[in-house]
């Protein structure tokens, strides 16, 4: 039994900062042997935009001996943590003539049919993150977080008589009310660690003269290290040291400026891509929320990867032609997205939790607003489940509904592992059959 017990809301407290605690064992209930103590269940879904190139991305085999296809090779580290799911559709997506990826982004997570308008008088459903957050969010500071790489407006035309709102949101608390995401990692990192209670122009100050947050708290820090065990300080020193590293890489993309002025977001998408990733590893560490979603880029986006060596823009090689250059083009941009899903699992696999790790109790969702970029069709969907949400899904295979079912039974079974029913969800008939092995 322990002599003391830290509360789960606790914070590391300076001089008008607060630096937020990752979950350790001194904050679990004490139990009796061999019980083990409740997990929270995370859920993290990631929209990649213009589909995949399916060809190179679906394996031929099923079941757990399946062969890495050439888009799927970043992940050969971590095949025992998800699941690659194809032949689900998610009809509710296909739009009303063209826009379909507009339309397909705003059903991404809502598996509801989005009204045609390019006024205000959009419609849509409710999305899978926010039945979940409704649900679990009352437990952590943030019930969700909305998160990309990419900002943009709900207002105008964005695909071919499509709001913008559709475009460039996949989060949607109501039919009408799609929730803007954070597209800045300093912004981010503030909210989630560093100026809870300062004024803007105490953050910026501090930001203005790169002075750490940990520099703040240090001597609130230094008290909470000498009561905790070994374990847990062995946990707060890798923490820190995390937290440490990501705050000198945003300060490293956003120049000094002067009081009251708003630091930008990096202009590299692979310097923003991992800043986000870090920055969702720390939110589910210190369970500030369970509920996030993540928009590499918005609907359609043609975004020049000139670091791949290519010239032209992500829509436009989607749009292949069964062109080889184009294919090889998005089969580059493919494996860098899958890079970066390696990468976030490594970091969610290297944060051990009761039960496994962090990654083991969590849901990881990859996926598009399309499936095949020439094509535009919203069948056989490219689909990555990863973790375990806690044991409710038995990942390291290739699962293949040869009967067409709706995404929306994913998102039911996703919502049960978070200990959320979502029964009834979009055009849902039921759970999806095959997560547990």
């Amino acid at each position: 039994m322990k002599k003391w017990q830290l509360s789960r809301r606790t914070v590391l407290r300076g001089a008008g900062a607060v630096l937020a605690l990752p979950v350790l064992e001194q904050m679990w209930p004490s139990v009796a042997r061999g019980q083990t103590p409740p997990r929270p269940r995370r859920f993290l879904a990631w929209y990649v935009p213009c589909g995949i190139y399916m060809q190179k991305f679906t394996p031929q085999e099923v079941g757990s001996q399946y062969v890495l296809t050439p888009i799927l090779q970043p992940l050969a580290p971590h095949m025992s943590d998800y699941l690659v799911l194809t032949g689900l559709a998610n009809r509710p997506a296909q739009p009303d003539g063209p826009g379909d990826h507009a339309s397909g982004t705003g059903a991404f997570l809502t598996a509801a049919h989005p009204y045609k308008t390019q006024g205000a008088d959009i419609s849509n459903g409710i999305s899978t993150d926010q039945v979940i957050a409704n649900q679990i969010g009352q437990y952590t500071r943030f019930p969700s977080l909305q998160l990309g790489t990419r900002g943009g407006g709900s207002v105008g035309d964005c695909d071919s008589g499509y709001s913008c709102a559709y475009a460039n949101n996949i989060s949607w608390s109501g039919p009408s009310t799609p929730l803007p995401k954070e597209v800045n990692p300093q912004s981010l990192f503030d909210r989630l660690v560093g100026d809870v209670q300062q004024t803007e122009a105490q953050a910026a100050k501090r930001r203005l003269y790169q002075q750490s947050v940990l520099d703040i708290v240090r001597n609130d820090t230094n008290r909470l290290q000498a009561k905790l065990g070994r374990t847990d300080r062995r946990k707060m020193d890798e923490y820190l040291t995390s937290v440490r590293e990501i705050e000198r890489r945003v300060q490293s993309q956003t120049p000094a400026c002067p009081v009251g002025s708003s630091p930008s977001a990096p202009v590299d998408i692979r310097d923003r891509t991992t800043l986000m990733l870090d920055l969702i590893v720390l939110a589910f560490q210190c369970d500030l929320t369970r509920v996030i979603s993540f928009m590499l880029e918005n609907a359609g986006s043609n975004y020049a990867f000139d670091f791949l060596g290519l010239s032209g823009g992500h829509h436009s090689y989607s749009h292949h032609g069964t062109d080889q250059a184009n294919y090889d083009a998005l089969q580059a941009i493919d494996t860098w997205e899958m890079q970066q899903l390696a990468y976030l699992l490594g970091r969610m696999k290297s944060v051990p939790e009761p039960g496994g790790s962090l990654l083991d109790n969590s849901v990881v969702l990859l996926s598009s607003e399309i499936s095949d970029g020439d094509r535009h069709n919203h069948n056989n969907m490219p689909v990555i489940v990863a973790g375990r949400g806690g044991g409710a899904f038995a990942p390291g295979r290739h699962v293949r509904y040869d009967t067409e079912l709706p995404l929306a039974n994913l998102y039911v079974s996703i919502a049960a592992a978070c200990g959320v029913d979502a029964s009834g969800f979009g055009n849902s008939t039921g759970p999806l059959p095959g997560l547990t092995g």
